[in-house]
């Protein structure tokens, strides 16, 4: 279902959109609250640039090396290092943490590029397709962009939409989530256990990536079989 999109393409203009948005922010649109509970706009660009450690290290073949100086210093697990990349940058300039991401991230995407879709790369998880794992960057790129107000044009929703579908459902299967999706020219239907619902597009790949408003009516047990990329 993934073959139609370039990964490394959408990643590039997700970088971009990023970008963008980061260029215009003043100091009140960094203090900004992003979608993601507790962080800023600001920490938003702080785990931006802090991921870049993981993804040179898959790059590099270093990752148990990377997970051994990070327990070093208490952090152990995804969440952990997640915060700790934040809390990390609090403190420094924000045109220095900016500058870092831009030039950690073009790196990362120039060199997943150059090894082409169906080259390996050695992440915490195992040898694992350049491809997918571009994918799974595209998506978390997105909904980054999407969490701190990152504009999309509405010439490119449509197709933007189209992509997170189709990466949200291979997720899903990769994770032998227990949901069975079905997919119609207008919408998703949604079921796990005696519980079922349509979703708009949107609707399902704000549930895959765990983004679902406050009081929206998806039964939680869908919505937590849904949630499968952040």
């Amino acid at each position: 279902m993934l073959d139609n999109h370039d990964p490394f393409d959408i990643f590039d203009t997700e970088a971009a959109r990023l970008e963008r948005h980061f260029a215009t922010l003043d100091e009140r649109g960094w203090a900004r609250p992003s979608r993601c509970e507790g962080w800023s706009v600001r920490d938003v660009l702080g785990h931006l640039a802090g991921e870049e450690l993981y993804n040179h290290a898959c790059l590099d073949g270093s990752v148990p090396a990377l997970m051994a100086k990070l327990e070093e210093v208490g952090v152990r697990g995804f969440d952990d290092f997640n915060q700790w990349c934040v809390e990390q940058r609090r403190d420094l300039p924000v045109a220095d943490v900016l500058a870092e991401w831009r030039e950690r991230n073009g790196q990362t995407r120039e060199r997943m590029r150059a090894l082409g879709r169906d080259a390996t790369l050695a992440t915490a998880a195992g040898p694992y397709p350049v491809g997918l794992q571009t994918f799974h960057y595209c998506s978390e790129y997105a909904t980054h962009a999407d969490d701190v107000g990152a504009g999309v044009d509405d010439d490119e929703a449509r197709a933007r939409t189209r992509w997170r579908v189709d990466v949200g459902l291979f997720a899903l299967e990769e994770a032998g989530a227990k949901v069975q999706v079905e997919r119609t020219a207008e919408q998703m239907w949604v079921h796990a256990g005696d519980a079922g619902a349509p979703l708009s597009f949107q609707e399902f790949v704000e549930a895959t990536v765990g983004r679902l408003p406050a009081g929206h009516p998806l039964d939680q047990e869908l919505a937590s079989a849904l949630r499968c990329l952040a």
